[in-house]
């Protein structure tokens, strides 16, 4: 298990550098100019060139890349090009925020996936297994902001129980902003139902096919038992990749969602890092996205071997 955990820590810190490079390749080749968009449409070519050489743009690709990687893994993630700030601490303020969110989402939509997922795939064929795919997909088929819009329409305009805007100030602790979480929650929740309740449905109705459930059966165990002890544990190996992935989009890309309610996100930094050219936090959002995609499919490789001992981790 120890040198498992060492080569994919290996191939997580080979996926960032790649990732680096690849990120920083493609922020050199996006169209405009940085210095113009700080500077405006009028500035002459003289301050261009000294804002070029402030910001050391004016240096060799190479030596900005690893001047820029050097400092990133030492923790100096520079300053924004747009508002002067330490991208640091305001990126990872924002990641604060997306986790709470994204936890709020994990906690609701997991279990009640697997568990509509389970329970559909026991009742195979039957009227609740018809009931919760057709409503899973008609939910899931709506965009992510009409789904929010109605949300806010109804939760919020009709019924006021919950704020229609989630715009709360960066660092609020948790239980002052669980009022200002619920909306946005929820919209994702039932953006991810139908992914994970398919899949978990589909693993259970294969599993229970299997001879061993036969034999369980055979043997009188409570069908719950079977259900909870072998068909499940089996039935959720697919299903956490999809777990995993979604992990890292509740944490990154709820970019759409963070813009409908104005929640202070992750994605949200995004959209400004790209409408404003800011290319240093732009990089430094895209290398915190991928170590965390990285680590949520760490994770999901440690549960693997967790549900299913035959799978020898070490190998």
């Amino acid at each position: 298990m120890f040198a498992y955990l060492l080569r994919r820590l290996g191939f997580l810190l080979l996926t960032v550098v790649l990732t680096s490079l690849l990120v920083f390749l493609i922020a050199q080749v996006l169209p405009g100019d940085v210095c113009r968009v700080i500077l405006g449409r009028e500035a002459g070519a003289a301050r261009l060139a000294e804002c070029r050489a402030d910001l050391g743009l004016d240096e060799p690709a190479a030596v900005r890349y690893l001047t820029w990687l050097a400092d990133f893994l030492r923790g100096d993630w520079g300053e924004s090009y747009a508002t002067g700030e330490p991208i640091r601490e305001w990126v990872l303020g924002r990641v604060r925020m997306s986790i709470m969110l994204a936890g709020v989402a994990f906690v609701v939509a997991v279990p009640l996936a697997v568990g509509l997922g389970a329970l559909a795939g026991l009742l195979h064929g039957k009227w609740p297994d018809t009931l919760i795919s057709i409503g899973s997909l008609a939910v899931v088929g709506l965009p992510e902001f009409v789904t929010a819009i109605v949300l806010i329409q109804f939760a919020a305009f009709r019924f006021p129980w919950l704020p229609a805007s989630s715009a709360i100030p960066v660092g609020t602790p948790f239980r002052e902003a669980l009022p200002a979480l619920i909306l946005p929650a929820l919209t994702a929740t039932l953006v991810l139902l139908a992914y994970i309740a398919r899949l978990t449905r589909a693993g259970v109705v294969e599993e229970l096919r299997q001879n061993y459930v036969r034999t369980a059966e055979l043997k009188s165990l409570p069908r719950w038992a079977v259900l909870l002890r072998h068909v499940l544990p089996n039935a959720l190996l697919p299903t956490i990749t999809v777990i995993a992935i979604s992990t890292g989009w509740l944490v990154s890309g709820l970019v759409v969602i963070e813009n409908v309610f104005n929640y202070p996100g992750l994605g949200r930094l995004l959209v400004f890092a790209i409408d404003r050219r800011d290319l240093p936090t732009l990089q430094a959002i895209v290398m915190v996205t991928v170590v965390a995609f990285a680590l949520a499919n760490l994770a999901a490789d440690l549960l693997y071997a967790a549900l299913n001992p035959r799978i020898r981790v070490g190998e």
